[in-house]
């Protein structure tokens, strides 16, 4: 799954509109036209492999997990004293997925248990540890690398979920 589908897919799964869209990417520091937006949010044909017209890089995308979370929590104050975290957790290609999972799930509040129950929803039965390994930090000797197909039904499960309840 490339980056520009888990947008699309999470785009449509949480009903946001191209405002809203807009409004999450300038609140992860990126500006963002309507345009650009729209070149996006273009699916690919199946049939065609022609590269897109914009390609979401990892720093785009992670721009709007970003914006995702202050845009559904609110901006999280820096107590004085300490370093803010570093807000880009992408390190290569096979770490989106996990990103992804972390980051919609303090953007959308939810727990390791809440996750468990999106995936049941995509039919996907996943241990509790298994989620715990995926969410854990780079480097963690228990951390495993999210495969494209939690993704693609955490993001099915999110459709149900939020779209069809």
């Amino acid at each position: 799954m490339n980056n520009n589908d888990i947008l699309i897919r999470l785009r449509y799964a949480l009903d946001l509109k191209n405002q809203e869209m807009l409004k999450i990417f300038q609140l992860g520091g990126i500006k963002m036209d309507q345009e650009t937006l729209g070149e996006l949010l273009t699916k690919q044909p199946a049939d065609e492999d022609l590269p897109r017209d914009a390609v979401c890089d990892a720093k785009t995308l992670e721009s709007f997990f970003n914006g995702l979370i202050i845009f559904k929590r609110g901006k999280q104050t820096i107590k004085p004293g300490t370093t803010p975290p570093n807000p880009f957790q992408i390190t290569n290609q096979a770490s989106v997925n996990n990103v992804l999972l972390k980051k919609v799930r303090i953007a959308l509040s939810m727990t390791s248990d809440d996750i468990l129950d999106v995936l049941r929803l995509a039919e996907v039965y996943a241990s509790p540890s298994e989620i715990s390994a995926i969410l854990r930090k780079e480097g963690h000797r228990n951390y495993v690398a999210c495969g494209d197909r939690y993704a693609r039904n955490f993001l099915k499960g999110l459709t149900i979920r939020y779209r069809e309840n």
